[in-house]
């Protein structure tokens, strides 16, 4: 079975981009993997959204199959062929206020700063995403070798307040 776009049989499932379960009904993105336990294949489920941020070349494999009618599909076409064409894009897992000064930006390798902005990163390896660090708001552009951020920072950062949210998106656009 190839890579799928489908509504969720039941509401178990959580999305592997994001960890928010997906709603039964809801269209999920469903990525076949080597099963790691085992023979065979597993599925991997995913917020469509989420997948284009974070696994865009299984998207894009799985549009060229999907239904000509796929909800917004100019769009996850658009976040998936942004994201493979900036490969770091697919490590942004939000962003969030440092709460002690002891973590190290990936990019410059400078402590940050407490109750300054960071960005969390994640690595896709085997099957799972695994925490890789942060990286400053300022060491933002270098790293990710890309200005189009606010987007996916956003929508991995749904934890945070409407005034969090205003604030980041005001420091990202702003430098």
């Amino acid at each position: 079975m190839p890579n799928t776009f489908e509504p969720a049989a039941t509401g178990r499932s959580k999305c592997r981009g994001c960890g928010i379960a997906i709603a039964k009904g809801e269209l999920r993105f469903g990525e076949r993997v080597p099963n790691a336990f085992g023979e065979g294949e597993a599925t991997q489920w995913f917020h469509p959204l989420c997948a284009a941020f974070k696994r865009p070349d299984a998207v894009i494999a799985g549009l060229e199959t999907a239904a000509p009618d796929l909800p917004d599909r100019a769009t996850l076409e658009r976040v998936a062929k942004t994201s493979s064409a900036h490969a770091r894009l697919q490590r942004i897992d939000g962003a969030e206020r440092s709460p002690t000064g002891q973590a190290k930006c990936r990019h410059c390798k400078e402590p940050i700063e407490k109750g300054t902005w960071r960005i969390r990163l994640v690595f896709y390896e085997e099957g799972m995403f695994s925490p890789g660090g942060y990286v400053h708001m300022a060491c933002r552009g270098p790293y990710f070798e890309s200005t189009e951020l606010v987007e996916p920072v956003l929508h991995f950062s749904p934890a945070l307040s409407v005034t969090d949210r205003e604030e980041l998106k005001a420091a990202m656009e702003a430098s």
